[in-house]
């Protein structure tokens, strides 16, 4: 299984506006991914309402997980993603 740990650049962190891009994203890649804060449970990285439940603030850390054929390229994207600030 691949693994990124990524510290959430957006100031607000994951709420409304960059949650949905994210999820957008994550639906994107064609992979099953999934995200999480360290020691929590893990959530569906497509699902926004499983995604806004985390509560990720802006400079939280948080987990992606995938596995299968191109799970590197999609924790790539999506790390990269989150470490912009997604509210500019």
């Amino acid at each position: 299984m691949a693994q990124r740990t990524v510290v959430v650049a957006s100031r607000i962190g994951l709420h409304a506006r960059p949650a949905a891009r994210f999820c957008e994203a994550a639906t994107g890649t064609g992979v099953t991914v999934t995200i999480r804060k360290p020691g929590g449970p893990a959530v569906p990285a497509a699902s926004i309402l499983s995604v806004l439940t985390l509560g990720v603030n802006g400079g939280d850390e948080v987990v992606l997980e995938a596995d299968g054929d191109g799970a590197e390229r999609a924790l790539d994207q999506l790390a990269g993603l989150l470490a912009r600030d997604l509210d500019a």
